[in-house]
């Protein structure tokens, strides 16, 4: 089944033509800035420590991990994703 982007107003949370609403993983959010209210996304499961689900762009097959938009991410992940942690010496 494909969904269209019904609402994009915040960076990280995504409204879809079905009414669900999904968190966006922070370092995937530059890629769903490239897509349109026409653009027609697939919702796939994933096996993730984190991420639930992912959306996938039928026409260029780019893909997003999200969660459901009352979750939230947990930070340390979010953290060592975006390289902002520093790693400790041994």
């Amino acid at each position: 089944m494909a969904f269209r982007i019904a609402r994009h107003d915040t960076s990280d949370v995504v409204q879809l033509s079905d009414g669900s609403r999904l968190r966006i993983w922070p370092a995937d959010v530059a890629t769903t800035l490239q897509w349109f209210h026409t653009t027609e996304l697939e919702i796939e499961p994933i096996q993730d420590g984190f991420c639930s689900n992912v959306l996938v762009n039928r026409a260029d097959a780019s893909r997003v991990r999200v969660i459901d938009e009352r979750s939230s991410w947990p930070s340390e992940q979010v953290q060592r994703s975006l390289g902002l942690t520093k790693r400790r010496r041994t």
